[in-house]
């Protein structure tokens, strides 16, 4: 009976998301766009004032002061106006999180400690009516991540559009999961063995498929899929917070031999020296929270950036993995900002920092020829509160800017002007 009253109400609260969240994606980019009259902010270069960026086929062709435009090109000019790079949610539960109180309309944990080949993108909802309010915020690209257990499975970077997961993967297999175990839990060290062993395992596995000579050696899903891993194609993304955690998965990352970056840090700033002498770079999330600990100042979570910044360590900002807060990345930054970092830096930390870090940076990231025509149009600095995103393109296609909060801000509207 519970499972019945539990599926009735999810699917109410899809029929809902329907009807209140109807926003259809964009079309393919069918011929040459030229924006002319803008700042443009590159964050990889120079601004430029008064430019124009042309894209074709959703890719940037010609960017600068002095562009030559193909016959037939549309020009939409956006004088007065900033265009930056898409925003980009390096930690994200995008797609896989609906409702909290639905839990059929939650798809996050797989069941096990180990596993390693889920690919979160094949779960991913395209119709989940957080998209669009997080791409009117000028959240562009979502790293979706899996989480449960303790290897969840492979995160990957999801367009902010589409109709469907497979045309909405920017990059499959961005990262494998690590969700390192609790310091202060007694399993601990057992833990810790659990995950060696499975990597273990995946070697022996990779060995024994590689080897010649021998009875052909059956496919395993799961240790197929950490391949990448050992060949360096795939780093490993270990959520870890305190002292302790970090510098046991540092030595671990070692000696494994695997590339490593640090999701979570929240003590990342006691250990500097250690991520910069490894070359770790750290996903930063929940810049705007409350200390975890009665000594700690309250500004403790806010300066983080900064502290890392200022000891050269390399750093991206992610906010909370909520889908439902995915809007709010740039506030994130933007408190970021407020407490010691510069201002360029909180840009490129939502931008060409996590695209670097997580090795889309051939893709999206930064205004450059070449890269994909992914970016927002703004009245302002994106990290700034009162700013409005005006207009978002994702590879080139001019997106539906419609949303839920949009769609309610309307009705209510109209029901205050028809009240007077």
């Amino acid at each position: 009976m519970n499972t019945l009253k539990s599926l009735f109400v999810a699917l109410l609260c899809m029929m809902w998301t329907q009807t209140a969240d109807a926003q259809i994606p964009a079309a393919p980019q069918s011929g040459p766009i030229a924006l002319v009259g803008g700042t443009i902010h590159t964050v990889s270069g120079d601004v430029i004032e008064n430019g124009t960026l042309l894209f074709e086929e959703g890719v940037i062709t010609a960017i600068g002061t002095d562009v030559e435009l193909p016959e037939g090109t549309a020009i939409e000019d956006v004088t007065g106006k900033m265009i930056y790079p898409g925003l980009i949610d390096s930690y994200s539960q995008m797609g896989i999180y609906e409702i909290g109180a639905v839990s059929l309309t939650v798809d996050v944990n797989e069941q096990g400690p180990i596993n390693p080949n889920v690919k979160v993108e094949r779960a991913f909802n395209p119709e989940s009516r957080h998209i669009g309010i997080a791409r009117s915020a000028g959240v562009l690209t979502s790293v979706t991540t899996p989480g449960g257990g303790l290897i969840s499975g492979q995160s990957a970077a999801m367009h902010m559009d589409g109709w469907a997961w497979d045309t909405m993967t920017l990059k499959s297999g961005v990262g494998m999961i690590v969700s390192w175990p609790s310091a202060n839990s007694d399993n601990y060290k057992s833990n810790i063995e659990d995950i060696r062993k499975a990597f273990a395992d995946a070697r022996a596995y990779k060995k024994a498929r590689e080897a010649s000579g021998v009875p052909r050696h059956d496919i395993d899903t799961r240790w197929e899929s950490m391949i990448p891993v050992f060949t360096g194609e795939m780093p490993v993304i270990v959520d870890a917070d305190d002292v302790r955690q970090i510098q046991d998965a540092i030595t671990w990352a070692e000696e494994e031999d695997v590339r490593m970056i640090l999701l979570s840090g929240r003590d990342s700033y006691l250990v500097t020296e250690y991520l910069k002498k490894n070359d770790i770079p750290v996903i930063i999330t929940n810049v705007i929270t409350a200390p975890n600990r009665a000594w700690e100042s309250y500004d403790a979570r806010y300066s983080l950036p900064s502290k890392l910044y200022d000891a050269g360590v390399e750093f991206a900002i992610a906010g909370d993995a909520s889908a439902a807060n995915a809007n709010r990345l740039p506030l994130e930054a933007g408190a970021a900002a407020g407490f010691g970092l510069p201002v360029d830096e909180a840009i490129k930390a939502i931008t060409l920092s996590p695209a670097k870090i997580l090795g889309l940076d051939d893709r999206i990231g930064a205004l450059e020829v070449g890269l994909d025509a992914t970016f927002l149009i703004t009245d302002g600095n994106p990290i700034e509160y009162a700013t409005q995103v005006e207009q978002v393109y994702i590879r080139g296609s001019k997106s539906d800017m419609n949303d839920m909060h949009r769609q309610f801000y309307k009705k209510y509207r109209e029901k205050l002007d028809q009240a007077r």
